[in-house]
């Protein structure tokens, strides 16, 4: 993911109608699916340590042509999609200098 024009960001609702906004970290595809994995948008002086702070994965899906996101269908497909992301995330880190 190419930082040159700086982080993106969105916005979502959740079911109570409240917004969250996520900076998009990474993507990746894998088995035919695309996921993208966030972390909540942190206030300057707001602690990153909380419970609102956290890697939130979501998956690409097709709903009537449009594309939007969705939360994963299982505990087994969030723990395989993380551990490919921590994957990726600690194999950039051994590259860097």
């Amino acid at each position: 993911m190419s930082e040159e024009y700086g982080p993106d960001f969105i916005t979502i609702t959740d079911e109570d109608g409240n917004d969250f906004e996520l900076e998009m970290l990474d993507a990746l595809e894998h088995k035919g699916q695309t996921y993208l994995a966030f972390c909540p948008a942190v206030e300057e002086g707001a602690e990153e340590d909380g419970d609102e702070y956290g890697l939130v994965i979501l998956k690409s899906v097709e709903e009537n042509g449009e594309e939007m996101l969705s939360t994963l269908d299982s505990d087994e497909e969030l723990t395989e999609v993380y551990d490919l992301f921590m994957e990726r995330l600690f194999a950039e880190e051994d590259e860097e200098p």
